[in-house]
């Protein structure tokens, strides 16, 4: 029992920094991929609220643990290995779905893009996504910065010319672009596609990774939660009695 306790005290903790993490992975997916997942034209699941949601969950249970095992209270116990095996679904649903979305919402960018490019001058939204993509990754265009020239925002130019938006400038100053000059000096020549798709692509397999190592871990917590649940005498009191069963 002595030692059940303390190895499920000691997990409860691994649970608790579980859960930081969990919290930490879905505000830095929030951050870092909200921005691309706006020009994707595919549905995906939100994984980055299901990692928030569940590692707040868990950082507010992991105490539980700790107060369950220290009390040997076999329904806190109950409970605690039912929440074990409540985020253990929630982080499996949330790797699982990164993992195989991933490819399906990187692809989801080629039409993002090129929406995105036509739209540009009517859909603020979504020309500041497209603008801090450029920027961010050093790109111009989906394909290659010609993708500009026939998009409705170039064709407003006075006079008509083949401009790109300043966000393909490599240089803020002094950067030609409207119309740009021979040879297209001064802007990032590569489309936005291929880069967004790895980016999108290697960050969301990380996180998949991530979640599912930090889910399979549960499975640990919720055996020592049974075990100790087990060897707790059904009608035993914790210590002190302020708990009834």
């Amino acid at each position: 029992m002595a030692v059940l306790k303390l190895f499920l005290m000691a997990f409860s903790f691994v649970f608790w920094a579980a859960g930081l993490t969990m919290v930490t992975l879905g505000i830095w997916a929030k951050i870092s991929l909200g921005t691309y997942l706006v020009l994707s034209t595919n549905q995906y699941p939100n994984t980055s609220f299901i990692l928030l949601a569940t590692g707040a969950a868990v950082i507010v249970w992991g105490f539980l643990g700790c107060f369950s095992a220290a009390t040997e209270h076999r329904c806190l116990l109950r409970t605690y290995g039912s929440f074990q095996l409540a985020v253990l679904a929630a982080g499996l649903a949330a790797g699982l779905s990164s993992l195989f979305y991933r490819k399906d919402i990187a692809e989801g960018f080629q039409n993002g893009l090129h929406e995105a490019i036509r739209s540009y001058a009517e859909d603020e939204e979504k020309a500041e996504a497209l603008d801090s993509v450029q920027r961010t990754l050093d790109c111009c265009g989906v394909e290659s910065y010609r993708d500009w020239f026939s998009s409705p925002w170039s064709m407003e130019q006075q006079p008509p010319n083949g401009s790109v938006p300043a966000s393909c400038c490599k240089a803020r100053k002094r950067c030609l672009r409207s119309p740009l000059p021979f040879g297209a000096r001064g802007i990032y020549r590569d489309g936005c596609y291929s880069k967004v798709y790895n980016f999108v692509s290697s960050n969301m397999f990380y996180i998949a990774t991530a979640a599912l190592g930090l889910a399979l871990m549960q499975v640990v917590g919720i055996i020592l939660a049974c075990l100790l649940a087990a060897r707790v005498p059904p009608h035993a009191q914790p210590p002190g009695g302020t708990i009834p069963h």
